[in-house]
């Protein structure tokens, strides 16, 4: 249990020592990595993604289409650039499409 404290702490500061605490970052990393996908890469693709999963430093995508899927496949490097930054770290170091 956390020990109680009496000074002021504001919501963002609380929760990211909750997090840090029950160390829930690897699992808050997952879902930030799935927002991610889905704001970067708007409906057309989102309609063709089935599922998103981050395993390690690794991103696993699954795709209806295998057209789209060798499409994004030539810009790899781009979308990881672009992952990693709109989740302002390097966290996605390969891009697995399937």
């Amino acid at each position: 249990m956390a020990k109680r404290r009496n000074e002021n702490l504001n919501m963002s500061e609380a929760l990211n020592e909750f997090i840090k605490e029950n160390r829930l970052q690897k699992g808050m990393d997952k879902v930030d990595a799935r927002e991610a996908w889905r704001n970067l890469m708007g409906n057309g693709v989102n309609n063709y993604t089935t599922d998103i999963e981050l395993r390690g430093d690794t991103l696993f995508v699954a795709l209806s289409s295998s057209v789209l899927r060798e499409e994004l496949s030539l810009g790899k490097s781009k979308i990881i650039r672009m992952l990693n930054e709109d989740l302002g770290k390097e966290l996605v170091a390969k891009l697995v499409l399937r």
